[in-house]
């Protein structure tokens, strides 16, 4: 009988305080589990990239425990950080060096042995075979970004931290780093991604987690989170506009249209009854005339805008 798949990064009450008294993490909690895909979803100054940084031991926590691998990041540093790539947002390399020998020094940084096919399989993976004998700075920035990846990748990690691996990459590019991605996964390889981009979390992850002003709002099964938590909008287009709802709809909660010529419903797709019906007798019922309906499934955007705003008005 199998066991329970073992924590590759299990982070424990993870606070982070700076000086001037700005707390930038709040108690974080997250188990993350060996061979996932995790996306990390927030605005800006939610906490991510402070989270990853104390992590990949970059900064320490003010309190809190982080394991990685069953190593902890403080006391067992070095056997933690070897089992950990890392992509930053930024693209800071060396522009006269060459692709190749870019990716070889980043893995003899971790004691490990020059290995030219292990390389050239990096490099193939990433579009970059063509290009490794080039200097970095002839390279255009979707390039750089996949060098960053590339050089992360040299000693062969089993944790890979994206962090925002994609932002200013065209959308054919965009798409090849998925490809790359998953393939990594089916190496077994744990893959934690912050990204802005929705499409990214919804295609590639196992499960997402939300983070907001240094606390994680949620962590979900994607499939289950897009079940639990959307909804279906039924968008009912009027053969004549309607300056205001009529008073026999209101127990619908309909949303009207600035130019009155279409009315919203939202319904749970989870709820034993959708009412649709009801409310298309009650529209008949008040001299309404149908001219047609259209659905819309909740996106992963639409449930990430609604927690984070929720999370504001709480604090507001």
């Amino acid at each position: 009988m199998k066991g329970i798949p073992m924590a590759m990064v299990d982070i424990k009450g993870v606070k982070k305080r700076y000086d001037g008294g700005f707390e930038a993490l709040k108690g974080v909690d997250l188990s993350i589990q060996e061979g996932e895909i995790l996306a990390l979803l927030g605005p800006n100054g939610a906490g991510k990239t402070t989270l990853i940084s104390i992590i990949c031991g970059i900064a320490l926590p003010s309190e809190g425990s982080i394991t990685v691998g069953g190593h902890d990041t403080i006391t067992d540093y070095r056997a933690a950080r070897s089992l950990i790539g890392l992509v930053p947002q930024e693209i800071n390399l060396e522009p006269f060096e060459r692709v190749i020998n870019a990716v070889n020094f980043s893995r003899g940084l971790f004691g490990m042995p020059q290995d030219p096919a292990k390389t050239e399989k990096i490099l193939r993976q990433l579009s970059l075979w063509d290009k490794r004998n080039n200097q970095i700075k002839e390279l255009s920035g979707g390039m750089k970004r996949r060098v960053l990846i590339a050089k992360a990748l040299a000693h062969e990690p089993r944790v890979l931290f994206l962090d925002e691996p994609t932002a200013g990459v065209d959308v054919e590019l965009r798409r090849e780093m998925w490809d790359t991605v998953a393939e990594l996964k089916a190496d077994g390889v744990t893959i934690i991604l912050t990204t802005h981009y929705i499409e990214e979390a919804e295609a590639m992850a196992d499960r997402v987690g939300v983070i907001n002003r240094g606390q994680i709002l949620l962590v979900e099964d994607k499939d289950v989170l897009m079940s639990r938590m959307g909804q279906k909008a039924l968008r009912i287009d009027l053969v004549t506009p309607v300056d205001t709802i009529p008073e026999a709809l209101a127990d619908f909660n309909l949303t009207r249209s600035q130019d009155g010529q279409s009315l919203t419903y939202l319904y749970d797709t989870n709820a034993e009854r959708s009412g649709i019906g009801s409310l298309m007798s009650a529209l008949s019922g008040a001299g309404l005339m149908v001219r047609d309906v259209q659905t819309h499934q909740n996106s992963l955007e639409d449930i990430f805008v609604g927690l984070v705003a929720e999370q504001e008005g709480d604090a507001a």
